[in-house]
């Protein structure tokens, strides 16, 4: 539970809409010997499947949220992706409210955001780990000890106990504020019913997906398997610390990088960029929003200066795969001729992004040095579509969407940004020159 595996996704990262192609130019002036060096560009993210996650809970003290209040979530999801959470029915042995994986859908077929009540996507779940008594506030905690897969209860618990639909318990509604960003708002409706009880406080979490496929489709728990990673204290004790500290541990970044552009020069600036400046309208907008190099490749080789422009895709899976379960990311190289003088720019889309791409900063790098020139690097906005959560971004081309146009000059995306911290440049692409 709660892993995501190479097993069907690679195939399905190879699907993502970028380009693979391959062109170069080489020509030395003057007759000088050229040296030979390979250069080498690998994904070392360690990749997480969780875009974002959190706690809720009440406003009082204890911090339940008791019949009668509310409290909201605010996440922000992709097309296709999902939230789920999970909080104890209060006055139970070991049953917890979650949504059924890979949890509440927030667009609907045709990528709209859906909004209102969406109460009916709430189930109640039964944990396995103790003997239902009848529910309500004299019931005797923990309880007599069981070890039982979890399972959803429909009306009556293994023990014969009744309970109303999951829906007239807790309601749920969903608000879109624009820009991939919702709130869902869980109020506490059991008061007066037989089934009267306090919600504890609770954990969410929303998934990436990629190629189609959620990375972690069912992040909590798993129905007809046993409770992992703190749950059970959640469905027992209302205590949601250790599940909280799990599904953090599996919350952070992942993204492919697109098959890299990499261009030796003479006597020129570097020709991919200038940061302070607009788009040139030379290709870089497909490379930063789509992770297309082709165009801007085609335009370097006819440019003064330019004397070699490659596009390395990964031989297996086109993109670069970041490190998923340990597997190691995807690595390209190319064997490069260069002479004194020449300098060294490479650039390859953040694949999650509307339009951000990492490139060589400044002028690029002496094409003679040797070594890990991974410092040399910089995360830029390329400033012709509006920024969105990295991975959950409804207009990201990558995730199915349309990006929003927008014309501001190439900028560093700063780390924290408006969405998210990301990790180190060194610690999301390496590259070497030998």
């Amino acid at each position: 539970m709660n892993r995501f595996t190479k097993i069907g996704l690679w195939p399905a990262l190879a699907a993502l809409p970028f380009v693979m192609s391959a062109c170069k130019k080489d020509n030395h002036p003057g007759g000088a010997a050229p040296q030979m060096e390979t250069l080498t560009v690998e994904n070392v993210l360690q990749s997480k499947p969780l875009v974002e996650s959190g706690t809720f809970q009440g406003s009082g003290s204890p911090a339940l949220i008791l019949p009668g209040q509310s409290t909201t979530i605010s996440f922000y999801a992709a097309k296709g992706e999902a939230l789920s959470f999970a909080t104890m029915y209060g006055w139970s042995n070991d049953l917890f409210f979650a949504p059924a994986n890979p949890g509440i859908l927030v667009y609907d077929n045709t990528g709209s955001p859906i909004e209102g009540d969406v109460s009916a996507q709430v189930r109640l779940w039964d944990n396995g780990t103790r003997i239902n008594q009848k529910p309500g506030s004299t019931v005797n905690h923990p309880g007599t000890s069981d070890s039982k897969n979890i399972t959803e209860v429909s009306g009556t618990d293994a023990q014969g106990n009744t309970y109303l639909p999951a829906s007239q318990l807790v309601k749920a509604t969903l608000k879109y504020n624009g820009n991939s960003n919702f709130t869902l708002t869980l109020q506490n409706i059991s008061g007066g019913t037989a089934n009267e009880t306090p919600l504890s406080p609770g954990v969410w979490s929303v998934s990436y997906i990629a190629g189609g496929n959620l990375l972690a489709p069912a992040p909590l728990y798993t129905s007809g398997q046993p409770a992992a990673h703190g749950l059970t204290n959640i469905a027992e004790m209302g205590d949601n610390s250790e599940l909280w500290a799990y599904v953090q541990s599996i919350t952070g970044i992942f993204t492919p990088l697109s098959p890299i552009l990499a261009v030796v020069y003479n006597g020129i600036d570097n020709p991919i960029y200038k940061a302070g400046e607009l788009d040139r309208v030379q290709g870089l907008k497909y490379l930063a929003q789509r992770g297309v190099a082709d165009t801007l490749a085609n335009y370097l080789k006819g440019l003064k200066g330019v004397k070699s422009v490659y596009i390395l895709p990964d031989p297996a899976s086109k993109v670069l795969l970041p490190v998923i379960n340990g597997q190691a990311g995807s690595k390209v190289s190319q064997e490069i001729a260069v002479v004194k003088g020449d300098r060294l720019a490479i650039a390859t889309m953040y694949g999650f992004s509307n339009d951000w791409f990492f490139a060589t900063t400044g002028n690029g790098v002496d094409a003679t040095l040797t070594g890990d020139l991974s410092a040399t690097l910089q995360l830029y906005y390329d400033g012709t579509a509006v920024d969105q959560f990295p991975g959950a971004g409804v207009t990201q081309f990558n995730l199915a969407g349309t990006p929003l146009t927008e014309s501001q000059p190439i900028s560093v995306v700063p780390n924290p940004n408006a969405f998210t911290t990301l990790p180190s440049i060194p610690n999301i692409i390496k590259v070497n020159l030998q």
